[in-house]
């Protein structure tokens, strides 16, 4: 299984969580962002064009890997 088919899920435990996807390549940069308040959940996954994801802010993250928690 490609890990381009692998969801996560990101629940915000406070208001403008910001989740910032990056892209791939030898060139990384942000190319989308979106920002969460409080209870609010976004289901994503990983693509052709976002190879990293970046979470600023209180949430929490589940993945296949398991569950973390954002350091308060």
């Amino acid at each position: 299984m490609s890990n381009q088919n692998e969801f996560f899920v990101i629940k915000a435990k406070e208001n403008g969580v910001n989740v910032i996807g990056l892209t791939r390549g030898s060139d990384t940069r942000f190319h989308h962002s979106e920002k969460l308040d409080k209870g609010e959940v976004m289901i994503a996954q990983f693509t052709e064009h976002t190879s990293a994801v970046k979470v600023r802010g209180k949430a929490i993250i589940q993945t296949s890997h398991g569950t973390m928690d954002t350091e308060e």
